[in-house]
């Protein structure tokens, strides 16, 4: 352990309350909370850990049972233990990893004794408001063990400046008063963590050309974005920036500004939204990927967003696609057996031949006068020679400090494993990156070509709608395809577009039919060593002598005769790429037939390119993907790390792990990209950390919090008011008298405690009751039955037909079945604008889907609701002048019985609901005139003999009578 976190946990003991920890992120916050538990006794009672993330909870308990040998491992309760087995580990003191769901539910029913908790530990603090089930959880335990302690933490300062007072507001709704901030630059932390600082060389890489041309692209349009975005007047400009651009957290501001208003906003608005988030993966694909996999990208947003999107068809965008191909492949025609490209400087190649150490020039050619050629690049990653010459570079020095005899080394060898961990952002690249360091970086790229060729093979396999006349072209110049034809030339009828998309599928059916014809090879050499072998096998007993085993001088003479193949095929590959260019895919006129051929010459870097992969030697590697939050430095503890993806967090976990290693030697290598975006994100995560560190030291020195902050002034904030103004309205009555206060309680369903409404009710002082029910979300009273849907669930539920099921339970079993509509505060109280609304009904329309909802269900009662506390202000309104529900009559609705039926039940036996059915759909009988019905007849053999005369009466009308007595007296028909 570090000294600050000995410092952290000190100052957090102070205060018996407990307090807010706020520190930089990657700061060994896992290790702090293992700290921690440690001092944890379990005659102190039990320690309960709430709101922890799979991969947190994984590095706590890992590093509680390496720090010390303890027998009190940390133990999860799940949904799974029945309620005495949880409530035995309640009152065991142990420490629990729990779910705020189960927890509340234990509270509400009563089953945990609040007695038997010690004390909270909160993780991700950030994410905590005051209607969260964390905050409900708190205030039920503090009003009832003043002693509890809750000590909450959070590794994102950012996300506690967001808002309005959001450090101050956490603080209250957990009913605490001490604020602890430790960030980066703190002088313990800071002392600490540089005084023995590893070793750090800073590689910056240089990038290609045309990775610069598409990073300025893509800000270009980015920008360009934002000037759109500005225009609105809907946003605050300080935040349209493109350095905030570049950070997950844009999404989440410009969205947070925009949610309220949204249904009032234009298609173009809302599109540029969208837009932004996906140039800002453009940028950070750019650097991540190589350049296969980034125009697969690119070529996927063409498929799914030309339409819709608005920064397709900007000034800039055209670069984006345009050179992102040429850093794949290129594609031209040939003019007299010249390669004549798209652009005019791009007439001749060069390539530096492994043989040879001058320059030679190769020009593609052609047999045919003029054919179209697809020329392969397939640009490698400048940061994946860099790699392979560090990796170099470190086993080279290994060994030579190996051969000089260097005594530290023996000493340290025990110590020093040898490991290189290379950090990459994603399991993607870690994946990549060790096929480049087994195959070679060349290798990877053609079989990253391989797929994007076979992908467009796939696609085109794809049955296909027939579709309507193409239209014109609304775009221009190379957004279309089209190449507009200089002055003087002859225009061009066919597209540049088709052309390569066609030059791309035949290139892909060539790859195809290779590979099917080296399987095919494959089966029939497997084949013909199988029947060798079964014939040397039937052999065998005439002939004892052999020495060889049957079928292994075939395999000899079969590898033998591959080996000859290939190097005549690479001897012919070799005179090839030294004739004619390589990767040239050729269209020529055949002078048999008319159609066309097409013919692929793979592309090559010489024949002797994937020889030094094999030569050079490596130090053993290990790869580890930044986005799985698992903390690896002290599992591995390698000597030499590469940080690939340069990111803030794993830099301040090398440092915290250098801190605890002070004697171990750590080398650190930083590949960056020079002058690109992601130098710019990392500085600016940086500054962005720093910046709000500073406002939260701001916040703190200004902060009001009451000394006394009790959490019975707390629970009786909200009803005091209430009682003095209705002691002040019934003045006249007996006195002023206060009058008692009647409980009010709610059935509330187990799953609806994901939500935080549960929570505003107990603000509200309603008593909550929660059990499963099989029917509706909450009981408000033996006839208010209320099904609750959020927007997200309510568009969820029409697609699945899960609504319709749920509201008709609620009106078989209920009098008065409620459907609310909960909207999100935040957000805009309208489902979609008032121009979206047509006129006609439309099956994929939500206000079309409610209106039949409506009419098929007339009993039902829709409630829109604007927030969480207007809901609780619904029901309270709903249950004035209503009974309290019956918990147990609730919990038998719609569960079949297992015993028979019971005499004023309510259980799903006592109706028969396919004869009600039945009865609904024959003619006359309405919505109005059924239940009249079945008040006076028993059955349907009843009905069918009542007289007209008197279902005139029961139905409303001779018309509807008539039908009905029409219908059952019906002749049945026959075949005769």
């Amino acid at each position: 352990m570090v000294q600050f976190h000995e410092n952290i946990i000190t100052d957090l003991l102070e205060d018996p309350q407990g307090g807010l920890v706020i520190l930089s992120a990657g700061l060994g916050l896992h290790k702090l909370i293992a700290a921690l538990l440690h001092l944890h006794h379990p005659s102190q009672g039990s320690l309960l850990i709430l709101s922890a993330f799979p991969s947190q909870k994984t590095s706590i308990i890992q590093n509680y049972e390496n720090t010390l040998s303890s027998s009190q491992t940390p133990s999860e309760i799940t949904s799974d233990l029945p309620a005495h087995h949880r409530l035995s580990l309640y009152s065991s003191g142990g420490i629990f990893f729990i779910t705020t769901r189960i927890l509340i539910v234990d509270l509400l029913a009563r089953r945990l004794p609040t007695t038997a908790v010690a004390g909270i530990i909160l993780l991700n603090a950030h994410s905590l408001s005051d209607t969260s089930t964390e905050a409900f959880i708190v205030r039920i335990l503090r009003s009832s063990n003043r002693a509890l302690f809750v000590r909450a933490f959070s590794d994102r300062p950012h996300a506690m400046v967001s808002g309005f007072a959001k450090a101050e507001r956490t603080l209250k709704c957990l009913f605490l008063r001490k604020l602890h901030l430790w960030p980066r630059f703190q002088v313990y932390v800071s002392q600490d963590l540089e005084r023995n600082p590893p070793e750090v060389v800073d590689i910056r890489v240089p990038m290609s050309p045309y990775m610069i041309g598409i990073q300025k692209a893509v800000i270009e349009v980015m920008d360009a974005c934002l000037k759109e975005m500005r225009k609105t007047n809907k946003v605050d400009v300080e935040d349209l920036t493109v350095e905030n651009g570049l950070f997950k957290s844009f999404d989440e501001i410009v969205r947070r500004q925009l949610d309220p208003i949204w249904h009032t906003l234009g298609k173009k608005t809302k599109q540029l939204v969208s837009d932004l988030k996906t140039l800002r993966k453009l940028l950070d694909y750019l650097v991540r990927y190589d350049a296969v996999t980034y125009l697969k990208y690119l070529d996927s947003l063409r498929a799914s967003e030309s339409f819709r999107s608005v920064w397709i068809f900007a000034e800039s965008s055209y670069k984006i696609f345009d050179l992102a191909k040429k850093r794949v492949f290129r594609f031209g025609r040939l003019d007299g057996g010249k390669y004549v490209g798209q652009s005019k400087t791009t007439a001749t190649k060069k390539r530096k031949l492994e043989d040879s150490n001058s320059e030679k020039e190769v020009v593609v050619g052609a047999s045919a006068d003029n054919g179209a050629v697809l020329q392969e690049v397939l640009e490698e990653p400048p940061k994946w020679k860099v790699l392979l010459d560090i990796l170099q570079e470190i086993q080279e020095e290994r060994q030579r400090k190996s051969l000089s005899g260097e005594e530290l080394i023996t000493e340290d060898c025990a110590y020093d494993n040898g490991i290189v961990l290379v950090a990459c952002k994603d399991e993607h690249s870690c994946m990549q990156l060790e096929d480049c360091i087994n195959k070679g970086s060349h290798k990877v790229m053609q079989e990253e070509w391989k797929k994007y060729l076979l992908s467009k093979v796939e696609l085109r396999a794809l049955p296909k709608c027939n579709k309507k006349k193409a239209k014109e072209p609304k775009g221009f110049g190379i957004l279309d395809g089209v190449i507009p034809s200089a002055s003087g030339q002859k225009a061009e009828i066919s597209s540049i577009s088709r052309l390569e998309h066609e030059a791309l599928l035949a290139a892909a059916s060539e790859i195809n039919k290779q590979t099917e014809k080296n399987n095919a090879a494959e089966d029939e050499l497997q084949t013909c060593e199988g029947s060798e072998g079964h014939k040397r096998a039937r052999r065998k007993g005439k002939n004892k002598k052999t020495l060889v085993k049957p079928g292994k001088s075939d395999k000899k003479s079969a590898r033998k005769s591959k080996s000859e193949a290939c190097s005549s095929e690479d001897d012919d590959q070799k005179n090839q790429c030294t004739s004619t260019a390589a990767g040239g895919l050729i269209e020529q006129p055949n002078e048999v037939t008319s159609s066309k051929k097409w013919l692929l010459q793979k592309h090559c870097q010489g024949f002797d390119a994937e020889q030094p992969i094999k030569n050079k030697q490596f130090p053993p590697v290990h790869f580890h993907p930044l986005d799985t939050d698992q903390h690896i430095l002290d599992i591995l503890q390698p000597s030499v790390i590469v940080v690939y993806h340069p990111d803030m967090v794993f830099v301040r976990q090398i440092e915290i792990y250098k801190a605890e290693n002070p004697s171990k030697v750590i080398k650190v290598y930083f590949l960056f990209y020079e002058e690109s975006t992601e130098v710019q994100k990392f500085e600016a995560s940086i500054r962005r950390e720093n910046g709000a560190f500073e406002s939260l030291i701001r916040q703190k020195s200004m902060m009001m919090i009451p000394v006394d902050h009790d959490i019975s002034l707390a629970l009786d904030s909200s009803a005091e008011p209430q009682s003095i103004i209705a002691q002040n309205l019934i003045t006249r009555k007996a006195g002023g008298r206060k009058e008692v206060d009647k409980e009010t309680q709610v059935i509330v369903d187990m799953r609806e405690f994901m939500s935080s409404l549960p929570n505003v009710l107990h603000q509200k002082g309603m008593r909550i009751v929660p059990v499963t029910l099989e029917v509706g979300d909450y009981i408000l009273s033996p006839l208010i039955c209320v099904e609750r849907k959020s927007i997200q669930d309510l568009f969820g539920s029409f697609a699945s037909g899960r609504l319709y099921h749920q509201v008709e339970m609620m009106a078989r079993y209920y009098r008065i079945p409620v459907l609310l509509i909960e909207f999100s505060q935040d957000k805009s109280f309208s489902f979609q604008s008032a121009s979206d609304i047509g006129d006609d009904v439309t099956p994929n329309n939500i206000i079309s889907k409610l209106s039949l909802l409506a009419l098929h269900f007339p009993r039902l009662r829709i409630v829109w609701s604007r927030s969480l506390h207007a809901t609780a202000e619904i029901f309270a309104s709903l249950k004035a002048n209503q009974d309290e529900p019956d918990e147990a009559k609730a919990i038998r609705v719609g569960v079949p019985s297992e015993e028979g039926i019971v005499e004023n039940d309510v259980r799903a036996e006592n109706y028969n609901t396919a004869a009600v059915e039945f009865l609904r759909r024959l003619p006359g009988v309405t919505d109005s005139n059924y239940r009249a019905i079945m008040d006076a007849c028993n059955s349907l053999a009843e009905l069918a003999l009542v007289p007209v005369e008197r279902l005139v009466d029961l139905m409303g009308g001779h018309k509807a009578a008539k039908s009905l007595r029409d219908f059952l007296d019906a002749k049945y028909p026959t075949l005769i």
